[in-house]
């Protein structure tokens, strides 16, 4: 029984909250009140939440001694030996071949997508990860590729590309982040730790975050504008970019103020007003969509 929480804990079913972009499509598509399409979208999350699941066990066996010098990472199961590596590497194989096979009967386009995903984070887990630059981008794509689950799993109409850029550069915004966090944390361990934190510097870090940032706000801003594969008439989507704006200025402030940022999903759970701007968007996105 300990092992079985010990392995949930490490498939990290807090995490999932990253693959709600799955969602984007059909929310944008004007398609949330399609029961069919929204269970098919919900499967598909189940299925995606399971391929990042093995993701964590492939990239925590990876890094298992790494992590046992990180302050923080050195708790995770299978870095502190309560979850067997034998167990680990099982469910490493039941838990991608559970979801391919699930994702071929729902839509095979969608079982390519998670094999594209599976292929990106094993590259970054055997590799990209130690490369300065690519690692933040390998990170994004996998983001991309959750947008595009989204997409391929019912059929769409009316989602914009502009969306794909927005949420790619919002995945940047957050992997730099992280990793100006994680470079100050461990300080002269860092490279020890990282092997891409040899080739970082906090200006060239703090200079990526002011670059994409600015590219964030802009593409979002240009989508809110762009008309062709609106349901909005007459640039009212306009109305909901203060509230993305006010995200990514709280997002700056936990980092640099506050000196969160560590993990996006920790600080999305933990900072309220965080938490309130982004259901004022969403409730203003689903108004416009699907009210107005």
């Amino acid at each position: 029984m300990v092992s079985l929480l010990a392995l949930l804990e490490n498939m990290r079913p807090k995490q999932w909250a990253k693959n709600m972009f799955i969602f984007a499509a059909i929310v944008f598509d004007g398609q949330l009140v399609n029961l069919s399409a929204l269970l098919q979208v919900c499967m598909g999350f189940v299925l995606l939440s399971l391929s990042a699941s093995t993701i964590y066990l492939i990239n925590d066996l990876v890094d298992v001694e790494r992590d046992r010098l990180h302050p923080k990472k050195q708790f995770r199961p299978i870095a502190s030996g309560r979850l067997p590596v034998p167990m680990a590497i099982t469910a490493s194989i039941i838990l991608p071949s559970v979801a391919l096979v699930g994702a071929w009967f729902l839509e095979p386009a969608f079982c390519y997508t998670l094999m594209a995903y599976l292929a990106l984070h094993l590259a970054y887990s055997f590799g990209l990860k130690s490369v300065a630059i690519l690692d933040i981008f390998a990170i994004s794509g996998g983001f991309i590729l959750r947008v595009v689950a989204g997409v391929v799993v019912i059929s769409v109409s009316n989602f914009s590309p502009y969306l794909y850029v927005c949420m790619g550069l919002l995945s940047l915004f957050l992997a730099i982040g992280k990793r100006r966090q994680e470079f100050i944390q461990l300080g002269d361990d860092a490279t020890k730790i990282r092997a891409s934190f040899k080739d970082y510097t906090l200006p060239l870090l703090d200079d990526l975050l002011r670059f994409i940032v600015t590219a964030t706000a802009l593409a979002y801003t240009f989508y809110a504008i762009e008309s062709q594969t609106l349901l909005v008439p007459h640039q009212t989507m306009l109305l909901t970019v203060p509230f993305v704006y006010y995200a990514l200025f709280r997002y700056m402030y936990l980092i640099h103020v506050a000196g969160l940022g560590g993990d996006p999903t920790d600080v999305l759970y933990a900072d309220r007003p965080l938490q309130v701007c982004l259901f004022l968007w969403g409730s203003a996105i689903l108004v416009l969509l699907y009210l107005y």
